[in-house]
């Protein structure tokens, strides 16, 4: 699937300034390109990339040169990808992104609206965190020393670089700030303030708004085929992110793990039933850190949602149907009286999970101290 200017979701304001930037040849040698997820950023990222090594199109790359077929195809040699991989099984113990290359264009084949969450599942994670290892900045640097081989620009996209390591950022700020002549940085961020402030300090920031509402509705009907009224409640629920958006649309298979998890902590929590909180604890101990994380991401907003519901304020709750269907009968459960507190057991939590406690001892000791709570009417 091509990622041009005309494929991105709304964001006319961002690629104006984009294009304005390259056409005037005003265009910094680093952006940090950022906002709030499911907005856009890296197939914004992408297409300007492919703007500007296409050199051809006026206003977006042209879509039929040379260049622009390779761009297609993620194999421009001149475009370059770093993002968070994992150590292979008795591979290296400092992989690059080059080693999953073939999984990347998979993911980009497919579209650039992909969520971390997506990248843990293709990289079939479960107790490891994929980040940027040290190596690949020795990797950036030999691929830029390199003439360009289509005799113009080169471009790396970094996607999500507050996963780098430490002496790996360290690598890339030198590089960054004395880069190879006509050569292209764009950080692509969701956290920016875990990045390195040396590294902020000689980028400029681009930040992407969350998408508009009519242009969620108008690409949920012209992509998805949803009828108006359909894409209309979606695109509201979605509050500006089209990862949300399809995730409303079609609950993926962790979210229903995630909701099933969820639904089975509240109910045994409720009816005290101790030897069941010990299997959940066991089953949800299994799922690997990285989905643990996740599903208490997820039980935080579900509880948020639960308590919204109860101001009978419709488009203010973004549920899925199999959400709501539950939450009709639980959302009495949450209130003024306990919201905070469970929301604080639910934090406590996922602070132990990063700091590596074990995860039986946390998620029984969770579950435990819900019953107080869900019994806290």
């Amino acid at each position: 699937m091509s990622v041009f200017f005309k494929d991105i979701i709304g964001q006319k304001g961002v690629i104006e300034q984009l294009r304005r930037s390259v056409d005037d040849n005003r265009l910094a040698h680093a952006l940090l390109i950022t906002g709030p997820r499911g907005n856009g950023k890296l197939a914004i990222a992408i297409a300007l990339a492919n703007y500007l090594l296409c050199g051809r199109g006026k206003g977006d790359a042209c879509g039929t040169c040379p260049s622009c077929v390779k761009l297609g195809k993620f194999i421009h040699s001149d475009l370059h990808f770093v993002f968070p991989v994992k150590k292979k099984k008795g591979g290296s113990d400092n992989p690059v992104s080059d080693d999953y290359i073939t999984e990347w264009r998979e993911m980009l084949s497919k579209g650039a609206y992909f969520s971390y969450d997506d990248w843990l599942a293709k990289l079939d994670l479960e107790n490891q965190q994929p980040m940027i290892y040290d190596r690949e900045s020795a990797e950036i640097l030999h691929k830029l020393s390199m003439q360009s081989r289509e005799g113009g620009w080169k471009v790396v996209i970094i996607w999500l670089p507050e996963k780098m390591k430490e002496v790996g950022s360290n690598k890339l700020l030198k590089i960054i700030e004395e880069p190879p002549k006509d050569t292209l940085f764009l950080l692509v961020s969701e956290e920016p303030d875990k990045i390195i402030a040396t590294i902020l300090s000689r980028t400029q920031r681009v930040d992407v708004p969350r998408i508009a509402q009519e242009d969620v509705e108008l690409a949920l009907q012209s992509r998805l085929g949803l009828s108006f009224d359909d894409a209309k409640m979606i695109a509201q629920q979605s509050a500006g992110n089209w990862e949300q958006a399809e995730e409303l649309i079609s609950l993926s298979e962790d979210k229903a793990r995630y909701l099933e998890l969820f639904m089975q902590l509240m109910r045994v929590a409720y009816a005290r039933n101790i030897r069941d909180m010990k299997a959940w604890s066991e089953q949800v101990a299994a799922l690997g850190r990285e989905r643990q994380k996740r599903l208490l991401d997820y039980c935080q907003r579900m509880i948020r949602e639960n308590f919204i519901m109860n101001f009978k304020e419709t488009g203010m709750n973004y549920m899925s149907q199999a959400e709501r269907n539950f939450s009709v009968r639980f959302s009495p459960f949450v209130n003024e009286r306990n919201i905070f507190g469970i929301m604080e057991e639910l934090s406590e939590a996922q602070r132990h999970i990063e700091q590596n406690v074990n995860a039986k001892m946390v998620f029984f000791d969770m579950s435990l101290r819900m019953i107080v709570w869900i019994k806290n009417r």
